[in-house]
């Protein structure tokens, strides 16, 4: 049997957050979606609340992953540690709240989610996640299908873990850069990828930051706290089409709703 799984990019501010939960049962109807992983580490621009994360499940996602900003919010550690269908990146600490790995039923089938993050310009603290990614596909339980978020900056430290999970793993997609890449494929071995999936968040924005905010960045300015820009939003990400008798994943389509 197919199994269709949607990946959401990062969810940006409280317009994201209202566009997921306006479209995403929509889309996972019309696309026979089975299960659905988003990345909602920004819905508060940095991190998010317990409140952000109960929306967006209610908006139709089975399972949250998180990223560098995922104790933004720190009120967020409790729930961590209470909901197993929260995400931080596996390789951080093993002191911090929370979990990066879990084993999820889906009907007759199981679907292991694991997040990571990247090292390169980003989180340098953290455990090497090649090494964190190994140990954790050595556990027994083995479910018919793994899925990775991978919150890297580096386009060469994704494609990097691709080609080392590919074979082992059935999908790996990229968030964090919240443009999406237009490189979509299905590797060598049978696993699905992409190197970025986008955003969830205001259309007119730099990476759904109000884009004069950014600007006065860039030009040397005091810009101050992030201020997530309004108006017309879109819901980024990819679907993987798996295949449960081999595992592998046998499509990817990028998707855009505006």
């Amino acid at each position: 049997m197919i199994y269709h799984i949607l990946a959401i990019g990062d969810v940006v501010g409280e317009c994201g957050v209202r566009h997921l939960a306006r479209h995403l049962r929509a889309l996972k109807k019309i696309k026979d979606i089975h299960f659905t992983v988003v990345n909602g580490e920004n819905a508060q621009m940095v991190g998010l609340t317990r409140a952000d994360a109960e929306e967006i499940f209610s908006a139709g996602a089975d399972v949250i992953t998180l990223g560098n900003h995922a104790f933004g919010k720190v009120q967020i550690a409790d729930y961590l540690d209470e909901c197993p269908y929260l995400l931080r990146p596996a390789n951080l600490s093993s002191r911090m709240p929370g979990r990066g790995w879990g084993v999820f039923e889906c009907g007759r089938i199981q679907i292991g989610v694991m997040n990571l993050i990247g090292r390169c310009d980003l989180a340098f603290h953290a455990n090497n996640p090649f090494t964190v990614a190994d140990q954790l596909l050595c556990a027994e339980e083995k479910p018919t299908f793994t899925l990775v978020d991978f919150h890297a900056e580096a386009t060469s430290e994704k494609l990097a873990m691709a080609y080392y999970l590919d074979g082992r793993v059935s999908a790996l997609w990229g968030t964090h850069t919240h443009v999406p890449t237009a490189d979509e494929e299905v590797f060598p071995k049978g696993m699905g990828y992409i190197s970025d999936l986008g955003m969830t968040g205001a259309v007119r924005s730099v990476l759904g930051i109000e884009p004069e905010q950014s600007v006065e960045t860039f030009l040397g300015g005091l810009p101050g706290r992030y201020r997530a820009a309004e108006g017309a939003c879109k819901m980024q990400g990819a679907i993987f089409a798996l295949d449960s008798e081999s595992g592998r994943c046998v499509g990817v389509e990028r998707i855009d709703v505006r």
